[in-house]
């Protein structure tokens, strides 16, 4: 492959035939159709699971199912879990046969169409609130839940009218048995609620590759959702410590631990996990107290553990598919964080935002505005941070880059840690190699968007906030390097409105040469990048020069390796591999299990069963799983031993980070960088007046919008866009947030 040719958009082989091409295309329509149809037969069910209909169909299911060989438990796996565990190994298949298919064949239906389309995705509906940026199909979602909830509170108090009648209760008893059976009902919602908790966060999930959803946009459904899952659980325990103390036998069941039956004291440990978890996970906590946030939330695991002993196998079953795919993903984050990366090179610029590039593989894929999660164990060995990558996929095979901007405690220790490796007062006068400290890091990922959608809009408009920038410097150098090579890239327009405080920030844009990057770039697209300084109301002096006032690039002292390509959005038939041998793994284990101990040996009680259920999860993972893990990890070192000690010759001043094509250095560009940049002192960008700028500029054509920033900037671009003609006169609207730029 090409030095510069992107791992996404590798063109199609020559000598590839139709035929088979149709064939591809027909074998991925009949898995979409597929899926698309078990998704919606097991969404449909678990909607009318709550009335009389759901749970006929369920009983209908179970008398069919439960004699068979997976038993009671496996008939409740099967119809709760099974399908999107199904959908993930058909997700898989389909990944594998897309392969690396170009992007922009996806959208030449839609360049030929005469009528606009609704982006349900990307529109902005709702701009301020607590849901904050909300797209149409996210609306359509909660709209969706809240009927849901809505509806099953009725269907159960319904049942519950009725199931009344049915015990032989006194009358002033009669109001406490209500009590504890509607407690049973929040309890059984938030199961429900549960089944979905668990898939935003899997990083690498194919779910979410398939729908094209990044990480970092997913786990805001899981932060919904996990409060009102945590919100009925715990309705669920107010009812019944309600209605035992009313009883006078609260100390008494509290701390019952039945056989046969649900055992109440270690439902009391996982509900007390997860109010300190949700507790800790509300904005003002996550954002003052962030270590308190994250060590709490490691309590999922007891969360986790002790409610499938609350339940049992049986009723646990219900949300172990979900909670199997974290698994899944969090077994292989383990497997790629155990790695110690190189870091090849360590930058600090005058405004206090460091640099570090990082040795990877060259068959690692990624695209531009992904991300990273990033550890530095002289720091921390708990702490990761996620930092967005600076680097286009094209600048290097052997590097990436982030940039990090101090904004807590952890990145303030880091850049103390880095500027022990010159010295302040003079930085040309670098220390001794041998006396360098040295730096420890790991890494997550890289993740992100599957689809590298930024290079399939002809106009693009990136708004950033302070760092928010560097993961537009990724997307610059992409396009600019597919220009200069003549490579498939459809953004002809770009503007960049990049809103910063202090003018030392200007300094970040020597991360990125664009002259060097593209000669004569003006001649092949339209690039505009306007500055707004906010807090200073005239230029100073140094200004005209800041962009080039970067202390020199250090190389620490490290004993590691590139990057793992254990990553679960790497490559498909590895990942698919993995899911699918865990997945088979696990549905054997947990039969033999029930043949062979569960039956044989007549095993009765529930948490027992339920901790059998949970340790066949894990087993299955880390054996059948890990056995896939091991010859991946293999396959990758023998891949990325084609080229040793490898780093794109870069040197430790960083000269080659950004520039690949060394040969164009020496020549002499019309391109004058103030040509193409404006910077503004003491003022904010008026959107409103940008956007119809644009309108008038140019026209009725297709835009996409990006943002990272703050959530004031998110919500002021949303607000303007959504009531903008710019959107009316769009056929193609694309209006994308990225907020892991901002770095705790």
């Amino acid at each position: 492959m090409d030095d510069h040719e992107s791992p996404l958009l590798s063109k199609e082989s020559s000598s590839s035939s139709s035929s088979s091409s149709v064939v591809a295309s027909s074998f991925k329509w009949i898995l979409k159709v597929l899926m698309s149809v078990i998704f919606v037969a097991w969404v449909v069910f678990l909607f009318v699971y709550p009335g009389k209909l759901g749970d006929g169909i369920l009983t209908n299911w179970r008398a069919v199912s439960s004699h068979t060989l997976f038993g009671t438990t496996g008939s409740m796996f099967l119809i709760f879990s099974g399908p999107i565990l199904v959908i993930s190994v058909l997700a898989s298949l389909y990944l594998i046969i897309s392969g690396e298919e170009n992007v922009f064949t996806k959208y030449v239906w839609k360049k030929i169409s005469k009528f606009p389309r609704f982006r349900l995705w990307t529109f902005p509906v709702l701009v301020d609130g607590p849901f904050g940026v909300v797209s149409a199909a996210e609306f359509l979602g909660i709209m969706i839940f809240s009927v849901f909830f809505l509806w099953a509170i009725y269907a159960y108090t319904m049942r519950d009218l009725d199931l009344l009648d049915l015990f032989h209760v006194l009358p002033e008893d009669r109001s406490m048995l209500l009590l504890e059976i509607t407690g049973l009902r929040f309890g059984m919602i938030g199961l429900l609620c549960m089944v979905f908790l668990f898939l935003p966060i899997s990083r690498g999930s194919i779910l979410l590759r398939l729908v094209d959803i990044p990480f970092e946009h997913a786990t805001k459904y899981h932060v919904w959702l996990g409060h009102i899952t945590m919100a009925f659980f715990s309705f669920h325990g107010l009812c019944y410590v309600v209605a035992w103390t009313v009883q006078g036998r609260l100390l008494e069941l509290l701390f019952e631990w039945k056989a046969i039956g649900i055992a109440v004291l270690p439902g009391v440990i996982s509900l007390v996990a997860g109010l300190l978890m949700w507790v800790t996970s509300l904005q003002y906590v996550r954002k003052h107290y962030f270590e308190l946030f994250f060590y709490t939330h490691q309590l999922y695991i007891v969360f986790v553990v002790f409610l499938a002993l609350h339940v049992g196998d049986y009723l646990f079953s219900i949300v172990a598919g979900g909670i199997f795919l974290f698994i899944l993903d969090r077994f292989l984050r383990f497997c790629q964080s155990r790695r110690t990366v190189d870091v090849i090179s360590a930058k600090s610029f005058p405004c206090g935002t460091l640099e570090l590039v990082l040795s990877k593989p060259p068959n690692m894929r990624y695209n531009a505005l992904s991300f990273v999660f990033l550890q530095v164990r002289e720091l921390s060995w708990l702490q990761w941070h996620p930092f967005s990558v600076s680097s286009s996929p094209l600048d290097g095979k052997h590097h990436v880059a982030v940039l990090i901007k101090v904004l807590g405690g952890w990145t303030a220790k880091l850049r103390d840690k880095l500027s022990k490796l010159y010295e302040a007062e003079n930085p040309d006068q670098l220390l001794s190699p041998l006396s360098y400290p040295k730096i420890t890091t790991c890494v997550e990922g890289p993740y992100g968007h599957e689809s590298p959608y930024h290079l399939a809009y002809e106009n693009l408009v990136l708004v950033a906030g302070g760092i928010g920038i560097s993961p537009f410097f990724a997307i610059l150098s992409d396009i600019l390097q597919r220009k200069r090579d003549g490579k498939a890239c459809l953004p002809k327009k770009v503007l960049v409105i990049w809103a910063i405080k202090n003018s030392d920030e200007l300094s970040l844009l020597s991360s990125i040469d664009i002259p060097s990057l593209c000669p004569s770039f003006s001649q092949k697209m339209n690039l505009e990048i306007n500055i707004y300084v906010t807090r200073q109301s005239e230029p100073l002096l140094e200004d005209g020069m800041v962009h080039k006032m970067v202390n020199p690039s250090v190389k620490p002292r490290s004993n590691g390796c590139p990057m793992s390509v254990l990553v679960g959005t790497g490559d498909n038939i590895w990942s698919g591999l993995y899911l699918v041998s865990s997945t088979i793994g696990f549905v054997l284990m947990i039969t033999l299990l029930d043949i062979f101990y569960i039956n044989k040996f007549n095993i009765t009680a529930w948490w027992y069963k339920g901790l059998l259920f949970v340790v066949c999860m894990v087993a299955s993972v880390l054996i059948f799983g890990g056995l896939v893990v091991v010859f991946w990890n293999l396959w990758g070192e023998k891949a990325g031993d084609v080229e040793p000690n490898g780093h794109d010759k870069v040197t430790t001043n960083g000269e080659e980070l950004h520039n690949p094509s060394a040969e164009l250095k020496g020549l002499n560009t019309e391109d004058d960088i103030q040509s193409f940049i404006t910077t503004r002192y003491g003022t904010r960008p008026d959107f409103k007046e940008i956007f119809e700028s644009l309108n008038e500029k140019w026209g009725s054509v297709d835009v996409g919008v990006i943002v990272c920033g703050p959530a004031s900037l998110q919500s002021t671009v949303a607000k303007e866009i959504r009531s903008h003609s710019i959107w009316r006169s769009t056929n193609h609207p694309l209006f994308h947030f990225n907020s892991h730029s901002f770095d705790l």
